[in-house]
């Protein structure tokens, strides 16, 4: 490489370099999050309760240690175990409406298979799996051999696939960020929210929670120590901890040789927030369309253009996890620059809002509500101005208003007709294994999203045995209205 300090191997050495595993096995669910912060299979910086016992200490296999001297011998500091982050949480069970015991009888193993599998399309499911990953519930107890927290990344990797950022974030940090595990989905959440300046701080202060070798080096270069960055890289370079492709990434980002070159880096085929952001350093920023959710969090940020964050927001609330108010807001912000996509949605609300603080919203609703039915987001507009609509009333706004109203589980003067199709024999709920129980009824649910409603229904009939009766009826309500909020084909 040039342009960078030459290559002083042992000094990169003594900067804490260690040799990884090259054919390791993604740590987490989500790819695009394991990508980044792949990491060796480093020893620990001290033992912990739960690990083998270490020579001398009590339990561990071979001769036992006998004092030669009657001196104090030195004190020896172990980092302390967190607990299990099994039985972490943001939420108390009666807050969330679910058993404390609702993983009672299962294995961590099946919970996080079916964590990580069980589809939520539904926006009333979708909010109930968000309370099931967030909930403080008791945790199951861990097969034997197996270590504890397999339930909890589970947890937090399906919120980080969804594109709940804000949840998985707060979430892991109650588990304790010096979990290296933990430390390295916090870390990537700090890329995509453009927050690294802090990950990096706690980086740099925690030994042994560097997530990879790239992130270190992106880190000594964050912090401005770019020598010690230039060595590291060529350090990890030389002994091959590195792939070609990220090791000239990152001697475009060290290397200020570079900075008037037009020469285009290619994205990777599996794109990781720490790539993403070192191309935006560089100055090839990536769209983010096509990338995994999570991603969009970044077109959030406040240096980027309307455009980009309507499209954003838009992508995060029709997966359910923005809040409603945001995007209303981010609507509000300015006045269309063009036509067409983003715009016309952004313009009917716009007309929309300036209805409703006049108290008769019935000429624009028709509007927004087809504007945001042909880009499948009819559920969208509901949460936004559901609450705010008048009850009553005739013609296409009345209906219109019910729909949403009704979509949104609030009260309306006509009830609402459910398919018969959805109805099913009631049933027992299991005494154990309830957890995987509601996993498997959520997934039947969703079945009706593609025409399987009577499969669906038997999921509605085992929600209300397990007492969330709320839940399936909004859910019934839901698809048994999807032919008037989808577009007609």
């Amino acid at each position: 490489m040039t342009g960078l300090i030459p290559r002083l191997l042992p000094l990169g050495l003594a900067l804490g370099l260690a040799c990884p595993a090259l054919a390791e096995q993604p740590l987490s669910a989500s790819d695009w999050l394991s990508g980044s912060v792949r990491g060796p299979d480093r020893e620990s910086s001290a033992w912990r309760p739960g690990d083998k016992p270490p020579p001398g200490l009590p339990g561990a296999p071979g001769p036992k240690p006998v004092a030669t001297t009657g001196e104090v011998g030195s004190v020896q500091v172990t980092r302390l175990g967190n607990g299990n982050p099994d039985a972490v949480g943001l939420v108390t069970p009666r807050k969330a409406g679910l058993p404390p015991t609702l993983w009672e009888g299962s294995s961590p193993a099946a919970l996080a298979d079916l964590i990580l599998r069980t589809p939520a399309r539904l926006p009333a499911m979708n909010a109930l799996l968000d309370r099931v990953l967030v909930t403080q519930l008791v945790p199951p107890p861990a097969e034997p051999g197996a270590p504890q927290g397999r339930l909890f990344l589970a947890r937090a990797d399906r919120l980080l696939d969804a594109g709940a950022l804000d949840r998985a974030q707060a979430l892991l940090i109650a588990a304790g960020p010096s979990d290296p595990e933990i430390f390295r989905r916090l870390f990537d959440i700090a890329l995509l929210k453009g927050d690294e300046a802090r990950a990096c701080d706690i980086m740099n202060n925690t030994p042994g929670i560097a997530p990879s070798f790239a992130a270190r080096i992106f880190c000594l270069a964050q912090t401005g120590d770019w020598a010690a960055a230039a060595i590291s890289l060529n350090g990890a370079e030389a002994l091959g901890l590195l792939d070609q492709r990220q090791a000239v990434l990152l001697t475009h980002f060290l290397d200020d040789a570079y900075v008037d070159s037009d020469q285009v880096l290619p994205p990777s085929d599996r794109m990781t927030p720490l790539d993403f952001r070192i191309h935006e350093a560089i100055g090839q920023p990536l769209p983010t369309s096509s990338l995994p959710i999570a991603f969009a969090h970044s077109d959030l940020r406040a240096n980027n253009g309307w455009k980009a964050r309507l499209e954003a927001a838009e992508r995060l609330a029709r997966a359910g996890t923005t809040p409603p108010a945001t995007l209303r807001a981010l609507y509000g912000e300015q006045k269309p620059a063009a036509s067409g996509g983003v715009w016309e949605r952004a313009g009917a609300m716009r007309t929309l809002e300036a209805a409703l603080a006049g108290g008769d919203p019935s000429s624009a609703l028709p509007r927004a509500f087809d504007e945001f039915r042909k880009a499948g987001m009819a559920h969208v507009l509901a949460a936004m101005i559901a609450a705010d609509l008048p009850q009553g009333g005739e013609g296409p706004s009345a209906e219109i208003a019910t729909w949403l109203r009704q979509w949104q589980g609030l009260p309306t003067p006509v009830p609402l007709i459910l398919d018969p199709a959805l109805k099913a024999d009631p049933v027992v709920a299991p005494g154990t294994h309830q957890g995987e129980a509601l996993l498997n009824a959520m997934a039947d649910v969703d079945a009706g999203l593609d025409g399987d409603l009577p499969r669906a229904g038997r999921g509605l009939a085992m929600l209300r045995a397990l007492g969330l009766t709320a839940e399936a009826d909004l859910a019934a309500a839901q698809l048994s209205l999807l032919p008037v909020m989808r577009q007609d084909p």
